[in-house]
């Protein structure tokens, strides 16, 4: 199966994901600064759920830019992953009410985790429906960026459990750097 119509259907639903965060943010009770500071949480998880839903969209588009057939399991597993990833607007909206909450940061840590988990699995999906992809074989030989986004993002579980809740949100922004330094920095080292 080609991979067109594919990532358009990906595009469409993160797209739909990120409109849902939007319309969500609560608007400020008055027109004051005291107001809108009050909603500084809200904007924060907003900002880190686009920053999520973005990496998801620019790893796929990268990823799928270069996969040339895909088959059920690929379309499978992938579905999988976008219900995880749908639940994003709902886990947004329970953290930026619960902001120093452990529960509501675990569960968006938890998503990000399953989703890191999920794009692993999707990976070797797509080297199996496509093994005689070279480009492809090269680009998901390592799993580095994954397996750093897994470590970071539980040991941010761990400090929020123990420290301080927000650590989790925290990490998952840091693992987000990860995955587009880790590369750059493996190229220079080698």
């Amino acid at each position: 199966m080609e991979t067109d119509r594919f990532e358009a259907l990906i595009d469409a639903i993160l797209a739909i994901i990120i409109t849902i965060i939007v319309l969500e943010i609560p608007l400020p009770a008055s027109g004051s600064w005291d107001a809108l500071y009050a909603l500084r949480y809200d904007f924060l998880i907003y900002a880190a759920s686009f920053i999520v839903c973005f990496n998801f969209w620019n790893y796929n588009n990268n990823l799928f830019s270069i996969v040339n057939k895909i088959d059920a399991k690929v379309i499978w597993s992938m579905g999988v992953t976008l219900l995880i990833f749908s639940l994003l607007p709902y886990l947004t909206i329970f953290v930026g009410e619960n902001f120093f909450l452990f529960f509501p940061q675990l569960m968006y840590g938890l998503c990000f985790i399953v989703t890191a988990i999920l794009s692993t699995l999707i990976g070797k999906f797509l080297i199996e429906a496509d093994p005689g992809n070279i480009a492809l074989h090269l680009a998901l030989s390592k799993h580095y960026p994954m397996y750093s986004t897994l470590v970071l993002v539980s040991v941010g579980i761990i400090i929020g459990y123990f420290i301080y809740p927000p650590a989790i949100i925290a990490s998952c922004i840091i693992s987000i750097l990860g995955l587009w330094l880790l590369p750059k920095i493996q190229y220079y080292f080698r």
